[in-house]
């Protein structure tokens, strides 16, 4: 099924949405900083993530639409092909870009918008757990 849009009104709609200093980003940045954990905040380094954390963990703030939390269900509520499509591109970059870090030695964590903003704090502990595990790996928990 084809947009019900003109190509230059999606555009238009398209460039409303912001990709980066999301509520979810900011809401993490906020719990980071006030965690006191060092962090640089939309590194430019491959794929582009929210965040990147010493020792090399790399930070992504993934919207559950946009990146296609629970896919199977969400792909049969999209009739339209073009969404589908979209989200599907979506889901396949974010797997090369996970590969590609990991290549580069970069652990990377995403959490999604809705679990940041249920409960910011849980997703602290993780980038915590992850941190002392790099910095410590010998050290058993």
């Amino acid at each position: 099924m084809p947009d019900k849009f003109t190509k230059e009104q999606r555009s238009k709609i398209m460039s409303k949405i912001k990709s980066k200093g999301s509520k979810m980003e900011q809401e993490m940045k906020a719990a980071l900083e006030s965690s006191k954990i060092d962090f640089e905040y939309q590194p430019k380094i491959f794929g582009r993530p929210d965040f990147l954390v010493k020792p090399n963990i790399a930070i992504f703030c993934d919207s559950s639409f946009w990146h296609g939390r629970n896919w199977n269900r969400l792909k049969k509520q999209l009739s339209r092909e073009y969404w589908q499509g979209h989200i599907d591109r979506n889901r396949k970059r974010d797997r090369e870009v996970n590969r590609v870090l990991k290549k580069q030695g970069y652990l990377v964590l995403r959490f999604w918008g809705e679990d940041i903003q249920e409960n910011v704090e849980k997703c602290i502990v993780k980038i915590k757990q992850t941190q002392e595990s790099l910095l410590n790996p010998c050290k058993k928990s």
